[in-house]
């Protein structure tokens, strides 16, 4: 009732390009047989991390703010200028230091509800820099300690070079000139 199908010879023949998956064919001009014409994915063809790629680790710990005392002051007494700065940076000066400071402020004196504000931040960090959410999800981080997490943060930034004081346009200024380091003074001539 129904034509039968023709072998496999027939339906593909030598000269087409078709691959059997039955009968893999040796790739032509080599003389190793078990070198097959096949096609493999690399294994990171559906992911968007390169191979042999493992999420970063944060520079600095959740705990260690006295790693920079300066800041770790300034985050405890006013963390809306820490917040302010790291803003800046992540959205990449699309958003000024100051506004986002008085943003985070109102918040926090308005609502008590400024860590849900500043857990964004810190997961478009993450994903800027590929950091894994450690130590626990990024709500929860700000929730429990949200001064330890800003200065995490800002660390985290400056040492990636950033220097948080001059803000986006400055640091990218700097860049474009190859200025990695603030110049160092090179005492005068002596006799």
């Amino acid at each position: 009732m129904y034509p039968t199908a023709p072998p496999d010879d027939e339906k593909y023949p030598a000269d087409h390009n078709h691959q059997n998956i039955a009968n893999p064919v040796p790739a032509p001009g080599l003389n190793n047989p078990s070198v097959l014409r096949t096609y493999t994915p690399p294994p990171y063809a559906y992911n968007t991390q390169p191979p042999g790629h493992v999420r970063g680790n944060w520079s600095t710990g959740l705990c260690h703010c006295f790693d920079d005392p300066a800041n770790c002051m300034i985050t405890a007494f006013c963390p809306c200028i820490t917040f302010g700065q790291i803003a800046e940076i992540v959205s990449q000066g699309s958003t000024s230091c100051a506004s986002q400071g008085v943003c985070y402020g109102v918040l926090l004196a308005t609502t008590a509800n400024a860590c849900l504000y500043s857990c964004f931040y810190r997961s478009r960090l993450r994903g800027q820099y590929d950091l894994e959410e450690a130590p626990c999800v990024d709500c929860l981080v700000h929730f429990c300690c949200a001064t330890c997490a800003l200065c995490q943060e800002y660390r985290e930034l400056r040492n990636r070079g950033f220097d948080m004081g001059i803000g986006w346009e400055a640091n990218m200024d700097r860049r474009r000139r190859g200025v990695t380091a603030a110049p160092t003074v090179v005492p005068g001539m002596t006799r």
